[in-house]
């Protein structure tokens, strides 16, 4: 956070904060200062938080990670190349409109020629360097992984199970073992393929579910494959709220979302869970404009200066194959 507001006194609050301890004395340092702006991860704050800062005219926003994010797990403390502040909610919570739905509901994208040469061209130089989210898997030949394609052929992505995207984006309980048996039932003549997340393969983050039940339909992945590699020759993906579902997409992969993520409810994934705010149609570019150009953040690891996604993606390649050589 000091690299972002490198012109700021960034003061952090404890973790745990007790309300008590909020109302008796981080509630007076926060007005000290006129000029004082909150940010909250996720929804670690105290829960008063926000409301306070509304009264009293406070700039407050939620931070998460950014779409383009490393080139390792963000378990591991790895810095994050961007994030996204959003002074509404979480952009993973469906129950209510967030700054990210509501540029995806109102902005006029056909008369921004710019941006949308942009979307194209970043969406492009994306797919052509096979980066992603978190860049932590190994690449490899993925036929000697899935076998000879004779089959349609079905990924189901994993998700740690704990996190809030799941907990605030599905309105239904629903385990990864629940989403392989959903894409088995629904593709029975398909080879089902399940991808486990990789901070469940590293062992970072506890499954719920243990991806040994589904062994019997479903080929259950044991290693940390990047997920452009994973998507090769892949027509359908199953998912509940993941970001890969969206990765999905720009490959031009059918995708079936049984929650409801920010790129859901478009016009461009098969929805299990409607959301009656999102009835616009729209392009991968113009979804694709609005989250990666738009809404998310991105900084230079080293000089610590704001950059743009163009920027960003020749940084995460360059990171990426030091980090290879290394």
């Amino acid at each position: 956070m000091r690299d972002w507001f490198p012109e700021a006194d960034v003061i952090f609050a404890p973790p745990s904060l007790l309300p008590l301890e909020f109302d008796l004395y981080w509630k007076r340092r926060i007005l000290r200062d006129p000029r004082t702006k909150v940010l909250a991860w996720q929804y670690k704050a105290p829960p008063k938080l926000k409301a306070f800062c509304a009264r009293h005219g406070i700039p407050f926003h939620y931070v998460e990670d950014g779409f383009i994010r490393s080139v390792a797990l963000g378990a591991l403390r790895v810095p994050p190349l961007s994030l996204a502040f959003d002074a509404q909610d979480m952009y993973f919570n469906a129950n209510g409109p967030t700054d990210l739905e509501d540029i995806l509901r109102t902005y006029d994208f056909a008369c921004d020629h710019a941006l949308m040469r942009r979307a194209r061209a970043a969406r492009e130089h994306l797919l052509a360097s096979r980066l992603s989210k978190y860049n932590s898997g190994h690449s490899l030949d993925i036929a000697s992984v899935y076998g000879d394609k004779t089959r349609k052929r079905v990924l189901v992505i994993g998700q740690v199970e704990r996190d809030a995207s799941i907990a605030y984006g599905c309105a239904r309980k629903m385990t990864n073992n629940d989403l392989v048996r959903l894409a088995a039932m629904e593709n029975p003549d398909a080879q089902l393929i399940y991808k486990p997340h990789p901070e469940v393969l590293k062992g970072t983050a506890k499954a719920k579910s243990n991806p040994e039940l589904v062994r019997d339909i479903a080929m259950v992945l044991t290693q940390d494959i990047s997920l452009a590699d994973a998507l090769e020759t892949i027509d359908h993906v199953y998912t509940i709220t993941s970001l890969s579902g969206f990765e999905a997409l720009l490959r031009g992969i059918k995708v079936t979302t049984v929650g409801c993520p920010f790129y859901s409810g478009w016009g461009l994934t098969d929805d299990r869970q409607p959301n009656p705010r999102r009835s616009r149609k729209l392009s991968i570019d113009e979804v694709f404009a609005a989250a990666y150009i738009l809404y998310a953040k991105y900084l230079d690891p080293v000089t610590k200066a704001p950059i743009e996604i163009e920027e960003a993606l020749n940084i995460l390649a360059r990171l990426r194959a030091e980090q290879m050589v290394a």
